[in-house]
């Protein structure tokens, strides 16, 4: 195929990498940039990079990958609520300023021989190219041009984040709540640079609303910062900052957007990053993903002789990959939009709940990584050590004692929590416990939607408002059972009810991540019919 002229909307990292790819594998065809912004005004604090995405960048573009590890900061995780730690290593994982990630990004784009225009917007329609590659953003205006050619749809989250940033370098990413008079805060920070950290902070609407912050941010100017959220925040989580104040730029209140497009190209323009796809920023994945379809897309461009050939090979080829971290990012964005909900949980308990929270780290995984925070973890729920070679089959075995240590989740004086139970594994028998059956169905998509979440959780409260015991059934795929424990866990903490998850026997081991992340009080294990 023979492309004369590239055009790229957008000067973030995705936009960049493609455009540098495509100019070294094609360096006769013209390949210019086009970026509103202008370079010294970037705006953002530092971007994380995982191990695997530093391979895949490896085998794509070394010297480009070696230029963004040259200037980026490694660091491990902690998490500390109510005056205790528990931590991990990942020093795999590294953090980038994003202005010097773009500074390399654009110098490697120039070496190649892309032009690079600043300062001046442009569409698509407007361009002169053979192909435009639209990688304008999450607010992308190519694909608002055109909604109902790229079937796009945009999911808002309840609660509201900001991102900030602050001049010290924190020891560890940390995790860790600020319980204030109008409500709880957490924050999400790591350090990027010897001198710099990102410190994002989240919360549900009714505590933004209590601190008064849906009115300072009608009040801040989309270019400037909330100056009052910033000096709120700093106060509130100042045990973490030794000292220092959290910064701005352009920082304000905002919900996360889930950006999902039926269709990822049109005519001669093609979607890439955000503009594409969006997962929700607490599995690191804005800028990953949007690199990744930077490699995919100039990999499909070379193999293939027709335009939308090679566009139709690049959506197949990321869609699988983009839809599994979409599925694992929204139960991660519910997650956390309900954190305030499990802080009476000891530290290593939490910090297993987090890892296991979208159901992408089963609990023998993580215990091969970190085998002091699971033993810790799992001596707490249990209220006995951990042992044998399966910790899925042990914690199904478990039996269940309110009165043990960390067990105390059934009403006292209930008939059912007095009796206990000899297995946290029960039979499928939801007759057998007088239960009331709340059956979710089959999720629509992987990871459910909001509104099929929101609607779930109210059905099965109803239903503890008149039954003892909450049964949760539905379709035996994974995603199905990973939505059942999410909506279960809601239950489980705000009623007194005893709550039950079924699953088939061939996911015992998410079965057992849920009991261990403290999701459910039981579980049933659906045997496969003869």
């Amino acid at each position: 195929m023979t492309l004369h002229r590239v055009a790229v909307l957008g000067g973030g990292p995705g936009g960049l990498y493609a455009a540098r790819l495509l100019k070294l594998a094609r360096p006769d065809c013209e390949v210019v940039v086009h970026e509103q912004g202008v370079p010294d005004q970037t705006f953002g604090f530092g971007v994380g990079l995982a191990a695997r995405t530093q391979r895949k960048l490896s085998e794509a573009d070394p010297a480009t990958l070696h230029d963004i590890l040259a200037c980026s900061y490694s660091h491990d995780m902690r998490m500390r609520v109510a005056g205790r730690e528990a931590g991990m290593d990942v020093s795999s994982l590294v953090a980038v300023g994003r202005a010097e990630l773009l500074a390399v990004l654009q110098r490697h784009a120039e070496d190649a021989g892309v032009k690079l225009e600043f300062g001046v917007r442009r569409r698509a329609e407007d361009l002169d190219a053979d192909l435009v590659i639209a990688a304008d953003g999450v607010g992308s205006a190519t694909r608002a041009a055109a909604p109902e050619a790229f079937g796009a749809e945009v999911e808002t989250g309840s609660g509201w984040y900001l991102w900030a940033g602050t001049d010290v370098a924190l020891d560890h990413a940390l995790f860790a709540p600020a319980h204030t008079e109008h409500g709880t805060f957490v924050t999400h920070a790591y350090p990027y640079s010897p001198t710099r950290s990102t410190f994002l902070v989240e919360t549900d609407e009714a505590t933004w609303r209590a601190a008064g912050f849906d009115e300072t941010t009608a009040a801040t100017p989309a270019d400037e910062s909330d100056e009052t959220a910033l000096a709120y925040l700093s106060e509130a989580f100042a045990e973490h900052l030794g000292g220092h104040r959290l910064i701005g730029n352009r920082t304000r209140w905002l919900q996360f957007r889930t950006v999902r497009c039926e269709h990822w190209h049109h005519g001669n323009v093609v979607l890439l990053g955000d503009a594409a796809h969006t997962a929700h920023y607490s599995v690191g994945s804005g800028t990953k993903l949007a690199m990744e379809d930077a490699i995919a897309l100039v990999d499909a461009l070379g193999a293939h002789d027709d335009l939308e050939a090679a566009l139709e090979a690049y959506t197949a080829v990321r869609r699988p990959a983009v839809a599994r971290l979409q599925d694992i990012a929204e139960r991660s964005r519910r997650w956390w939009e309900t954190f305030p909900e499990r802080v009476e949980l000891p530290v290593e308990q939490l910090l297993v709940a987090y890892m296991s929270r979208a159901g992408n780290v089963p609990l023998d995984r993580f215990a091969g990584g970190s085998p002091e925070v699971v033993h810790a973890a799992l001596t707490q729920w249990a209220g006995e050590e951990p042992s044998g070679d399966s910790l899925a089959e042990w914690v199904l075995a478990r039996p269940l004692r309110p009165s043990a240590p960390g067990q105390e989740p059934l009403a006292e004086g209930d008939p059912l929590g007095s009796r206990g139970f000899d297995s946290r594994t029960v039979p499928d028998d939801p007759e057998a416990l007088g239960a009331a059956v709340v059956d979710l169905g089959t999720d629509a998509r992987p990871a459910g939607t909001e509104q099929h979440v929101d609607d779930a959780v109210r059905r099965a409260e109803l239903a503890a408002a008149t039954a003892d015991v909450v049964w949760f059934d539905g379709g035996d795929d994974r995603g199905s059972v990973l939505t059942r424990f999410e909506v279960a866990e809601l239950v489980r903490r705000r009623t007194d009810a005893l709550v039950v998850v079924v699953g088939p026997a061939d996911l015992r081991t998410d079965l057992a991540d849920g009991l261990a992340a403290d999701r459910t009080h039981l579980v049933a294990v659906r045997e496969e019919q003869p």
